[in-house]
């Protein structure tokens, strides 16, 4: 089902302060954040997506608040909402429900499990999740549980968010750096392999006919477009630095 909603927060004060490890991450610039978020918005309406924005006080109090994927995972009509692997995350999906629940049948992801929207791969008929340092087994049983459609799952604790890797373009294609390209679960699909030098560009969003992909990695990008797909480039620096990407911005349904 084509999505026709985008849910969307954007960045706040202490944005700077994000959880991350990027070694650029002393550089971040909340002015230009905010400035890209709202390309990426504009981007959005443009493919004819109606957009919500939430509450932005959240945003004040959690610096990753804008990475709304996070909070939960969307499939048909019910949205399982998020439980944080880190606590200074949790409270984020507060006013995620509140808007999701106007819309969409939903429940709660219980402790012990953790699991994060970053973590799981939209299919036509399944889901891929990775089992990470932010979603757990525990999270996975919830998440098949509740949405009633299967769930493959990619084991690698040692990274943060699945679809930092790997990413659906659509067509029975993924997009994947070499670390994930040959993994059994993403046999029968055709696989485009980043180039190393451009890890960062396999996260992308495809929305419709268009794929967004960020914005400086001229060799993924014409990859891209050799397979066939319709490639709209975005600027999103400032989240790369948070360790975030375009589909973290936005949960779609």
């Amino acid at each position: 089902m084509l999505p026709k909603c985008a849910v969307v927060r954007e960045p706040g004060t202490r944005f700077p302060d994000c959880i991350s490890s990027h070694p650029f991450r002393h550089t971040v610039d909340r002015s230009r954040a905010v400035e890209q978020h709202r390309t990426y918005c504009v981007a959005l309406m443009d493919l004819g997506l109606k957009i919500s924005y939430l509450d932005e006080s959240l945003a004040e109090a959690y610096p990753d608040a804008c990475f709304v994927e996070d909070t939960a995972i969307i499939h048909g009509e019910k949205a399982l909402i998020a439980r944080f692997a880190r606590q200074s995350r949790r409270g984020e999906e507060d006013h995620v429900a509140d808007v999701l629940g106007q819309d969409l049948t939903l429940n709660q992801a219980e402790a012990p499990a953790t699991i994060e929207g970053g973590d799981v791969i939209h299919l036509p008929d399944r889901l891929i999740c990775g089992i990470t340092q932010r979603t757990n087994e525990e999270g996975v049983d919830q998440l098949e549980a509740f949405l009633g459609v299967p769930v493959d799952t990619i084991l690698d604790q040692s990274i943060v968010h699945l679809k930092t890797y790997v990413t659906y373009l659509g067509q029975d294609t993924m997009i994947a750096t070499r670390k994930f390209a040959k993994h059994p679960i993403l046999q029968g699909f055709e696989v485009l392999v980043v180039p190393d030098e451009e890890a960062y560009a396999a996260n992308t969003l495809a929305v419709k006919d268009k794929v967004l992909m960020a914005e400086g990695h001229p060799k993924t990008q014409a990859m891209v477009q050799e397979a066939g797909f319709d490639v709209l480039s975005v600027d999103v620096s400032e989240f790369e630095k948070c360790e975030g990407a375009l589909t973290c911005l936005s949960l779609l349904y």
